[in-house]
């Protein structure tokens, strides 16, 4: 009888997984930070003998390489995969027994990169699910985009044939289990559900129900903007990374942190937007322990410059940690808990900024200056936005902030967490500033002036 757990990673939009039978498992796809693959082994009881990967990534440090040398498990990488580290190359058909009666079977499937491989898990020779990696997704696929632009075309039609063959070689109750499409910009479109199967997709996913130019061409023009450290993930993993180190950073005082500031550094308060925006060190920046923190301090922050963390408990620090080393911000240059008064020193006060709702923003006097900033991406800015708003993405608010003319900067995201890292931005520049903290859809029904996009259907 086998088994599959899935391993969450929600902050980056992500699953990991460990199946296998009653003493063996693999585990595919893992995270940098594998003790938690390692407690799911120890839970079930079971060995892990195969570390699995489905491709170099783009968007997450692999804990592959490490979690096999901690287990003695074999690494199996596809084999057509440029990496620098001894593993098990593997190749198309290629199948390895994981337990009694249980085994893996590899399927080339490339598309999401030229060498990606999926994984079809069988019972006594009959396939009961399949790991699909960045290939077939919940309702989309991996997007092609992520390796060389001038390969994305010819990605992208690999992708539809690499649909079609899981499609035709697997029966149709084969249960889907991708890595990206649920949060993740390694998707070309957000998983639409949580669990799928072959015989569902081939109904309700665009590379098969689509011909081929049609899904290259829809593919293609829906393509997001790509998170800048992704540059630096893939790199990271064909090198093998170094194991993780998630022991606590040294602990900064308020002249460590003074000190840091004056010098540059990134001094980050992972504190609630809410909280922050009530008070907080003058020059530091806001990220959410839980939001996308991962994501999004890693797109914003200069690759390398060190970053200290301002956390309100351990725990908070330890998990914002722990995200961080997912994508390579490996070890924090210092940290410290607490209250924000405990981060200043004597002679210094904290700063704040005001919050507010778009009916808020719709109330001002027409005739009252302001500056109303959109930080959505193009894709959510082409369904409408506020009309005479000024638009700077997020990713790249923190180099272009000076085309802000004078005034005080509303600024607004779609719901509230981006508005808070941007407001953060600007305070820290001395901008004065309004954080918007409230749903987009709430803007079309204040009376606010709105410019339709081309795709709301008006």
């Amino acid at each position: 009888m086998f088994f599959i757990d899935t391993l969450e990673l929600e902050g980056l939009g992500n699953r990991s997984y460990l199946a296998g039978g009653a003493h063996t498992a693999v585990a595919e796809d893992p995270p940098r930070d594998v003790d938690q693959v390692l407690a799911a082994a120890a839970r079930r009881g079971v060995r892990i003998s195969h570390v699995v990967e489905t491709h170099v990534h783009n968007d997450y440090v692999s804990g592959g390489l490490d979690l096999a040398r901690l287990t003695g498990a074999a690494y199996l990488v596809p084999a057509a995969a440029r990496v620098s580290f001894d593993r098990t190359p593997v190749h198309d058909g290629d199948t390895f027994a994981v337990d009694d009666g249980i085994s893996l079977r590899a399927l080339a499937t490339p598309g999401h990169t030229p060498h990606h491989t999926s994984y079809v898990l069988e019972e006594r020779g009959a396939a009961v699910a399949v790991f699909t990696g960045g290939s077939l997704l919940i309702g989309t696929v991996g997007r092609p985009d992520l390796v060389e632009p001038r390969l994305t075309e010819e990605l992208a039609r690999a992708q539809h044939a690499s649909a079609h063959r899981l499609a035709a070689e697997l029966p149709d109750e084969t249960e889907v289990l991708p890595t990206h499409g649920f949060g993740s910009f390694c998707s070309s479109a957000q998983a639409d559900g949580d669990a799928t199967t072959i015989g569902k997709e081939k109904v309700g996913n665009d590379a098969l129900v689509q011909d081929v130019d049609a899904f290259v061409a829809g593919l293609l023009a829906g393509l997001d903007d790509v998170p800048a450290y992704y540059a630096h993930m893939g790199p990271a993993n064909a090198a093998g990374p170094a194991p993780v180190d998630l022991t606590a950073p040294p602990v900064a005082d308020a002249a460590d942190i003074a000190a840091r500031l004056a010098a540059g550094e990134w001094v980050v308060d992972l504190r609630t937007r809410i909280a922050f925006a009530r008070g907080h060190v003058a020059g530091s920046f806001n990220f959410e322990a839980d939001g996308k923190i991962a994501t999004y301090l890693a797109w914003l922050i200069p690759w390398g410059k060190p970053v200290t963390l301002l956390a309100e408990s351990p725990e908070q620090l330890a998990k914002a940690q722990r995200e961080l080393a997912r994508v390579g911000i490996d070890r924090p240059a210092a940290a410290a808990t607490g209250e924000p008064a405990e981060w200043i020193s004597a002679n210094e006060e904290l700063r704040s900024f005001p919050r507010a709702t778009f009916a808020d923003l719709a109330a001002l006097d027409p005739y009252e200056h302001r500056i109303v900033l959109d930080v959505r991406r193009d894709s959510e800015r082409a369904d409408g936005w506020i009309k005479d708003s000024v638009h700077i993405p997020i990713h790249q608010l923190h180099r272009r902030r000076r085309e802000l003319p004078a005034g005080v900067v509303w600024v607004h995201c779609a719901g509230g967490m981006r508005a808070g890292i941007a407001a953060s931005l600007l305070d820290a520049a001395g901008r004065d500033v309004v954080a918007v903290d409230d749903s987009f859809d709430a803007a079309r029904s204040t009376g606010l002036p709105m410019v339709t996009g081309p795709r709301s259907g008006s």
